[in-house]
């Protein structure tokens, strides 16, 4: 019978990433990859993956080795290609999920203050085959939440609404500011019933502020969203604050 045809030496790159290839045939090869690209490019995708030398073993066909006898008995250019094309798979797969990160993060910048994204439908996570982006506005986020608490200092004259929504890892937060002067920089803190303060998100207001009816700039006069989230559940949260940097109180609002 004869035996199995002998593979070329772009078929060898994945016989030489699992390291079964004779000294020969490695010395061959390593001649052959330093003029070609292909075989490099292949390699370096390879790398690191001897340890699923044992996965051999699970392949149909590959010929599962005795108790006793070495795991680097050469498989066939079949079994040794089809794992080369899983692996290959696999670390595409990796790229693709990279690819919709970086989208992810680039809806963070052009999307506005606030932006979120979600790999399947639920906060509980599990793996699926293409994550979904979802990028919104911090306004946008904050009229979607249902449960809202709203107060009014009478000292400073700045308002607050908190939007809440619960979520597997916490709470989820969104912001509505109005009344506000500039030049600060803010805070909006989380107190729960036990006296514990929780930072849920920090920002600047310009000179010419937030939400004033007789602001200087179109902007000025539109409320500030901003969008957060603490770690504690919400019906563990007492109240939010607005705060400066300097700890001055601008607006309480109970939860």
């Amino acid at each position: 019978m004869m035996g199995s045809p002998v593979p070329n030496e772009h078929e060898t790159v994945g016989a030489y990433a699992l390291g079964i290839l004779d000294d020969a045939e490695a010395t061959a090869f390593e001649a052959h990859l330093a003029t070609c690209e292909w075989c490099a490019q292949q390699l370096d995708e390879l790398a690191g993956m001897e340890p699923m030398l044992a996965a051999l073993a699970d392949l149909p066909g590959s010929g599962t080795p005795a108790i006793g006898e070495s795991l680097s008995a050469k498989p066939s250019p079949r079994i040794v290609n089809k794992l080369v094309d899983e692996v290959a798979e696999r670390r595409a797969h990796k790229r693709r999920r990279s690819f919709y990160m970086v989208a992810a993060a680039a809806a963070l910048i052009i999307g506005g203050p606030f932006a979120a994204m979600a790999a399947g439908g639920g906060d509980s996570g599990g793996d699926t085959e293409q994550p979904r982006v979802l990028a919104s506005t911090a306004k946008e986020l904050f009229e979607s939440m249902n449960d809202k608490v709203s107060a009014k200092d009478p000292s400073t004259g700045v308002s607050a609404t908190v939007a809440m929504q619960t979520k597997d890892w916490g709470t989820s937060l969104g912001l509505e500011l109005k009344g506000v002067k500039g030049e600060l920089k803010c805070s909006l803190i989380a107190v729960t019933d036990n006296g514990e303060r929780w930072t849920a998100s920090t920002w600047s207001v310009g000179k010419w502020g937030y939400g004033l009816p007789d602001g200087k700039t179109p902007e000025s006069k539109k409320p500030l969203y901003i969008g957060g989230a603490v770690a504690p559940a919400q019906n563990t949260i007492d109240h939010f604050e607005v705060v400066t940097s300097d700890g001055k109180k601008l607006v309480e609002v109970d939860a």
